[in-house]
């Protein structure tokens, strides 16, 4: 059926997509955040119970949680493409709805093959959601012009404490498949409320500078992969400490139940506060210093957890590997992103999930043949192995930021030409992290070739 010529004039005059008030549009991405991380927590609170009802042993609950492995690592293969397809709002909305759908599932399982499709789906919907999140974390990250998405992760540390702590409380008084019934639906409220932000963060892409990988150049692949291999490095201890941190904290301390959770609790505190503070690091110390300073410290605390001869000390070490680790997975994330858009998230956070999903079962291979405290030696020494690796990242890759302050002094004793160039790109136009409040002192040398 052909247009009318009214129809057609009035398309072509209608006005662009208004995008959202940023405000609006950073509290969407939080709460997808927190979300991900209340529905993943209350989901291990339960995983005992889940066990239980199915009637699985060690051997068939591990071949079930691989299960929700594979499905998270095959949907981050495809997320990335999606969302430079459809946008990255849409795809963190629809995998938002799908994961608070997909969390009732292992609650109504009854056989081990049941509750193997079940985890299936729901490690889909938490890859899905992993991957497009963060794309959005860039963006918003981007157009605000300051570090965003080391708070956006701590959003999700404390939602997985909260969904948790509430998981093991709600054990004693409801069953599995009405405790994450509870949660879903509670889920299905929050991204109600935060779609029509995240749907419309997608219209305006093009208003805001785009990563490189989306103007027509190349992906840096092999950046892309280093970058992972450092999320990986990290993820790694992330996950060995999950795991057997306790066990450790029990056995060779003869620590008491209580005190031995308390070293996940003090791990994952320090490192939900360390992302918290984590734009301001960025923007005190820069990408590079952060990213290998950081994965020292929690090198230097996993020393002292693993040959420490009495609690205290190991509970501080673990504190000093959450401190240290805090800020180094969403940093590498985000670099990826600003280096490869939302395809080189995708790369880097399956690069990086690999460490997190392989951790714990090396280490059960490594203790039962040299012992715990030998194989949870291997923490420190990949994240001296993250240190290094983030120190060979040089040049684009990884950033300075220069103070407005200092910028605006430079500028004054300038030239007009130089001031008219500057001036206006103080507030920052530049993808990335570790800008501050400023622009970096490579695009001031390249206004000014004098230097």
């Amino acid at each position: 059926m052909p247009t009318s010529p009214l129809l057609s004039r009035a398309r072509a005059t209608a006005p662009a997509p208004v995008p959202p008030p940023l405000p609006r549009l950073q509290a969407a991405v939080a709460a997808v955040f927190a979300l991900d991380g209340a529905v993943f927590g209350s989901w291990a609170a339960r995983v005992p119970d889940v066990a239980a009802g199915v009637g699985v042993g060690h051997s068939a609950l591990g071949f079930a949680l691989l299960c929700l492995s594979i499905g998270a690592l095959a949907a981050m293969q495809v997320t990335g493409a999606l969302c430079a397809r459809l946008g990255a709002g849409v795809v963190t909305t629809a995998g938002a709805l799908l994961l608070c759908v997909s969390v009732v599932l292992p609650g109504l399982a009854t056989t081990v093959p049941g509750l193997c499709a079940a985890l299936l789906v729901f490690g889909a919907a938490t890859g899905m959601v992993n991957v497009a999140a963060n794309a959005v974390g860039v963006t918003v990250e981007r157009r605000l012009g300051r570090p965003l998405l080391s708070g956006l992760h701590a959003g999700f540390s404390f939602g997985g404490l909260v969904g948790a702590l509430l998981g093991g409380l709600l054990a004693t008084v409801a069953g599995v498949a009405a405790h994450l019934v509870l949660v879903g639906a509670l889920g299905l409220l929050v991204t109600a409320w935060a779609a029509r932000a995240l749907v419309g963060a997608d219209g305006p892409r093009s208003a805001v500078p785009a990563p490189a990988a989306e103007e027509g150049r190349s992906r840096p692949t092999a950046v892309l992969v280093v970058l992972g291999a450092v999320a990986g490095c990290t993820a790694f201890g992330e996950g060995a400490l999950s795991d057997w941190g306790a066990l450790h904290l029990r056995e060779e301390l003869g620590a008491t139940t209580a005190l031995a959770a308390a070293g996940y609790a003090g791990f994952s505190l320090a490192m939900a506060c360390g992302r918290l503070a984590g734009g301001r690091l960025v923007a005190a110390l820069g990408e590079r210093r952060l990213l290998g300073g950081g994965a020292v410290l929690a090198a230097a605390g996993g020393v002292a957890a693993v040959t420490a001869t009495s609690v205290p000390t190991a509970l501080g070490g673990f504190v000093l590997v959450g401190l240290g680790l805090a800020n180094v997975f969403p940093l590498a994330i985000s670099r990826a992103g600003v280096l490869g858009g939302a395809r080189g998230i995708a790369l880097a956070t399956t690069v990086g999930y690999t460490g997190l999903l392989g951790g714990p079962p090396l280490i059960g291979l490594l203790a039962e043949h040299a012992g715990l405290p030998a194989a949870l030696a291997t923490v420190p020494l990949l994240a001296l192995v993250a240190a290094v690796l983030a120190l060979s990242v040089a040049g684009e890759a990884l950033r300075v930021p220069v103070t407005r302050r200092g910028l605006l002094t430079a500028v004054r004793g300038g030239t007009d030409g130089l001031r008219e160039a500057v001036v206006p790109r103080l507030q920052p136009l530049v993808s990335g992290f570790g800008h501050g409040t400023a622009v970096y002192v490579r695009e001031l040398r390249a206004l000014d070739p004098s230097g």
